[in-house]
C-alpha cells in the first residue's frame, strides 16, 4: 500500500507541474502554437480513449467481472462530467488563441479547474489502486491531456486581467488540488470495491472528454493534409497505450 501512495502522490505532483507550461507558450508564435496544439489534442484524444478501453475498463472487468454494475460505473462517469460542464461552465479551453472562442470568467475558470484537478487526483490514485501499470498509463493519459488544457487555462487568466506571474501562480495552485484528490481516493481505499467504482467513473470521464471536448475541436479543421496529421496523432495516442500493455 505504501508503494501505491508513493506512486500516486508522485504522479499527481508531476501532473501539477504541467500547469507551469503556460509560460513557455508565450514565446511561441500564434500560428505555430495552433499547429502544435491541434496535433496534441488529437494525440490526447487517442491516449484518453486508449487508456479507457485498453487499460481501465479491462482492469475493472477483471476485478469485478463484466456486469451491469461496471456499465453503470462507466455511464456514471460520462454523466458526472456532463453535469460538471453544465453546472459550473467548466470548459476545456484547448484553443485559447482562436479568435471566436468565448472563455468563461476567469474566477469561474479557477473554480472549474480546481474541481477538474481534484477529480484528476481521484482518477490517478484509483488507477494505482488497481495496479501500478494501470496507474502509470492513466498518469500519461492525464499529462498529455493537461498540456493543451493548462495552456488554455493560463490564457483565460491572462484574458481575465491577471498578470503573468499571478496567473502562473494561481494555475499552479489549482493544479496542486490534484494531490488532495489523490489523498481522498487513497484514504477511501479501505472501502471494498471503491477502486473499481472510481476507475469505472474515470473511464467514463475519459470517454466523455475525448468524445465531447477533443474530437469536436479536431473536426473544425477540414483540410485533408491537416486531417491526416490529426489521424496519425490520434492513432499514436492509442498505440502508446497499447505499448504500455506490451511492456508490462
Amino acid at each position: 500500500m505504501n508503494e501505491v501512495w508513493l506512486y500516486s502522490i508522485l504522479s499527481v505532483v508531476i501532473v501539477s507541474l504541467v500547469s507551469l507550461i503556460g509560460i513557455f507558450a508565450l514565446s511561441i508564435r500564434v500560428e505555430k502554437l495552433k499547429k502544435i496544439l491541434i496535433l496534441l489534442l488529437a494525440f490526447s484524444a487517442g491516449a484518453l480513449m486508449g487508456d479507457a478501453f485498453i487499460h481501465l475498463i479491462p482492469e475493472i472487468v477483471n476485478e469485478a467481472g463484466f456486469g451491469l454494475n461496471v456499465a453503470l460505473y462507466v455511464l456514471s462517469g460520462i454523466l458526472l462530467f456532463f453535469i460538471l460542464e453544465k453546472v459550473i461552465h467548466w470548459q476545456h479551453c484547448h484553443m485559447p488563441i482562436t479568435k471566436n472562442h468565448v472563455h468563461p470568467f476567469a474566477k469561474m475558470n479557477l473554480l472549474g479547474d480546481s474541481l477538474h484537478n481534484f477529480i484528476d487526483g481521484l482518477i490517478i490514485a484509483a488507477s494505482y489502486m488497481i495496479n501500478i501499470p494501470t496507474g502509470i498509463a492513466t498518469t500519461i493519459a492525464v499529462i498529455v491531456h493537461e498540456i493543451p488544457q493548462e495552456i488554455g487555462d493560463f490564457g483565460v487568466l491572462l484574458h481575465g486581467g491577471y498578470t503573468k506571474g499571478k496567473a502562473l501562480l494561481l494555475n499552479f495552485g489549482t493544479a496542486l488540488i490534484a494531490v488532495l484528490g489523490a489523498v481522498v481516493a487513497l484514504s477511501l481505499g479501505g472501502i471494498e470495491g471503491i477502486e473499481v467504482i472510481l476507475t469505472g467513473i474515470a473511464a467514463g470521464g475519459f470517454i466523455y472528454i475525448a468524445g465531447s471536448d477533443l474530437i469536436p475541436e479536431l473536426h473544425k479543421e477540414t483540410a485533408v493534409s491537416k486531417s491526416i496529421g490529426q489521424l496519425i496523432a490520434f492513432v499514436l495516442g492509442i498505440l502508446v497505450m497499447v505499448a504500455l500493455i506490451l511492456i508490462e
